[in-house]
């Protein structure tokens, strides 16, 4: 008798099923609107009240991490050596390489200020093309909610375009080539983390990570606090929800 569970049928999904899906995806919808509607606030007050927000917090990055001293002045944002470097740095300062390592860190940081000049543009975009429900995720959402959208709508494109500025910046230190050799190895064997197999991938992923953290901060300051925005329809949206 054949093994009735070792067979699984692979043809169309049935139209049941699909209208199952499909009705699971409206009332997930309709769920998420349900504290806009609740608190008398339309789609087009929400759509604008969250790309306002997330303007608002665009402006802000740039300004402060896309500038001379962005990251390197402020402890918060600054970008330390891998941690590759780190497990090592007091025997390397002992062999007298203590100033190289203290250039390279200073470039990192450098280079991270010239890439992240460059992702208004990406950004404006991503706000620019923001549907509704994008928005009403995010006034509903966790902490977490305006990184997920940001990252989905631009973390491929703001790589290609930090990273050639990274590299540039980086490619003349010789510390920087020899952490690439060694590290490309440590990370084929699992003992390096695969986002720090090189140094521009390396510094390229913190600043982005950075530009998402600080607006996601500035939307939350937003929330907190929406009569300070200065904006009438981030008042209604955030102020009604609070």
């Amino acid at each position: 008798m054949p093994d009735s569970v070792s067979h699984i049928d692979s043809g169309p999904i049935p139209d049941t099923s699909r209208r199952l899906v499909l009705g699971i995806g409206c009332a997930t919808f309709a769920l998420v609107a349900m504290p806009l509607r609740a608190a008398g606030i339309g789609q087009s007050d929400a759509l604008a009240a969250v790309r306002a927000a997330l303007e608002k917090g665009a402006d802000a990055a740039v300004a402060q991490l896309g500038t001379s001293g962005g990251f390197a002045n402020d402890p918060k944002w600054r970008i330390p050596l891998p941690e590759a470097l780190r497990k090592s740095e007091k025997l390397l300062r002992l062999a007298g390489q203590g100033g190289a390592l203290d250039t390279l860190e200073a470039t990192m940081n450098d280079a991270a200020e010239r890439a992240v000049s460059r992702a208004k543009p990406l950004l404006s975009a991503a706000i620019r093309d923001m549907q509704v429900s994008d928005a009403q995720r995010i006034i509903t959402g966790g902490d977490d909610s305006v990184t997920a959208y940001f990252r989905g709508k631009t973390e491929t494109g703001l790589d290609a375009e930090f990273r050639p500025v990274v590299s540039s910046q980086l490619q003349s230190l010789g510390v920087a080539k020899q952490y690439d050799a060694i590290a490309g190895r440590g990370a084929k064997f699992g003992l390096v983390k695969e986002d720090a197999a090189t140094l521009d991938g390396y510094v390229t992923g913190k600043a982005i990570d950075a530009v998402y953290a600080m607006i996601a901060e500035k939307e939350r300051a937003i929330r907190a606090d929406p009569i300070s925005a200065g904006s009438d329809v981030l008042k209604k949206v955030f102020g009604s929800i609070r």
